[in-house]
């Protein structure tokens, strides 16, 4: 099965100003490092490159420290005996892995460490996490391959979030210009499919991000984001005139860990699945030959048309572009479209690519950056309150809050809420159940509901929720 987005509850006090220091401006470092720095946060950054340092101090107010994230005597001056987080996010699994020993040695109270080793993950480990002074262990590889490999399973999908234990799902779809919707309101929408239990949280319209009401219309390529029941999912898409697509032939552009991971994932599924995997490097395709008898490597140029016509891709059901070089995942998942492969997804590096990605032709399009960094940020936002995903490519976030005894909300209908303008509540868990929420649903002591809200208004939910 797939790998769905775990949710943490750490005990930090909500809207606290957090000490973090984070280990590594690389990539993840500083994307994490501006966004925590936005919310008026205490941030620290560690880093040997001074150049990476100057960056990050020209782009916020962010205290910089050149040295070694290994080093006792920098992490001191970091201050990292009395911080509320250590972000060890290094590209170096033995770096993070030291950083973090040291860091809980000296009095940090949570340590998050981004680790590719997934030795670590397995309950028969040897060695746990927690022997390493490690609370929480971020494997962008495995994460980003969990996320293809569900939108794989569902090949009718833009972007597929499994929330509440995989029991609800949040699924993207693009509206075609013959789909049943369009011209409809939500409502309408809801009344010809009253046996369903789903609600639309969020529409992506021309660039803009629209948390939607009754009242608003569905347009052609217009693309929305469902909540609903997993048994559900495939009633959704049939609703919105998108037939879900069947799947036998997979190829696989790139044998990195991600591409790799998606193959293990994918035959993992039993479900008779053709996997071929295209890896440029002669010695690269060998190994992973080697490893992986249950799946066909070749190894070539999977930009290369004749490459692909030559190992049928006009017969490929999805085409996965993983390689490191995002311009060639993206030209070469555009090839496989006119080529008439029904799905194709591209993994890119740049988070402003991901909007332009669908525009251009792509179907979804997922970043490992952008992901590592939800991750780890939705175990910042506190006990009550915490990011669940972020929905790739449009400002919303997924929000989980626990309604607490003393909540302004609890004991209260949805309908008699004043929700900031901007989110709305998708979902609730109440004891061992879960629903999509209405307006008669009351919000109970105890109970934990699914808010989509656009990134402008998270403190401001944040503050009337809690």
């Amino acid at each position: 099965m797939g790998y769905p987005r775990q949710i943490y509850f750490f005990n930090i006090t909500l809207h606290s100003i957090l000490k973090i220091v984070i280990i590594g401006s690389g990539d993840v470092g500083i994307d994490l490092s501006l966004m925590l720095s936005g919310e008026r946060q205490d941030v620290t950054i560690i880093d040997q490159s001074r150049e990476a340092l100057k960056r990050c101090a020209e782009s916020s107010d962010i205290l910089v420290i050149e040295g070694n994230g290994t080093s006792p005597n920098i992490l001191v001056k970091a201050g990292v005996p009395t911080c509320d987080l250590v972000i060890a996010a290094t590209n170096s699994d033995e770096v993070n892995i030291v950083a973090s020993m040291m860091s809980k040695r000296l009095g940090a109270k949570k340590v998050i460490a981004r680790v590719r080793n997934e030795e670590l993950l397995g309950e028969a480990a040897p060695v746990k996490p927690a022997d390493l002074g490690i609370d929480v262990i971020i494997n962008p590889e495995l994460s980003l391959a969990g996320e293809i490999t569900l939108l794989v399973k569902r090949a009718a999908a833009s972007d597929l979030i499994e929330i509440a234990g995989g029991r609800m799902q949040v699924i993207g779809i693009r509206l075609p210009a013959g789909s049943p919707l369009i011209g409809l309101s939500m409502e309408e929408y809801a009344g010809n499919n009253a046996n369903i239990d789903f609600r639309v949280v969020a529409i992506y319209r021309g660039g803009i991000t629209i948390i939607p009401r009754g009242n608003h219309l569905f347009r052609a390529n217009d693309q929305i984001f469902v909540i609903s029941l997993s048994e559900h999912i495939k009633q959704i898409i049939r609703s919105t005139g998108v037939g879900e697509q069947s799947v036998q032939n997979i190829m696989i552009a790139g044998g990195t860990r991600v591409g790799q991971r998606v193959a293990q994932l994918l035959c993992q599924q039993a479900r008779g699945w053709k996997i071929k995997l295209i890896e440029p490097s002669y010695e690269a395709s060998y190994q992973i030959a080697s490893e992986n008898r249950n799946i066909l490597v070749l190894q070539g140029d999977p930009t290369d048309p004749g490459l692909l016509a030559s190992e049928g891709i006009t017969d490929t059901d999805v085409f996965i572009a993983v390689t490191d070089d995002e311009e060639s995942n993206i030209i070469s998942c555009l090839m496989a479209k006119h080529l008439k492969v029904p799905k194709v997804i591209a993994m890119v590096s740049k988070p402003d690519y991901i909007p332009l990605s669908q525009t251009i032709g792509l179907d979804a399009s997922v970043n490992k950056k952008t992901s590592i960094a939800n991750e780890i940020h939705r175990y910042v936002l506190g006990s009550n309150l915490m990011q669940v995903a972020g929905l790739h490519g449009i400002d919303a976030e997924i929000l989980q809050l626990k309604i607490s005894a003393n909540s302004n909300v609890a004991g209260k209908q949805v309908k008699h809420l004043r929700l900031p303008e901007g989110c709305m509540i998708g979902g609730i868990v109440h004891d061992q159940s879960v629903s999509v929420a209405t307006g008669n649903d009351t919000l109970n002591p105890g109970d934990s509901v699914f808010v989509f809200c656009r990134h402008a208004v998270i403190n401001a939910v944040a503050d009337y929720l809690r």
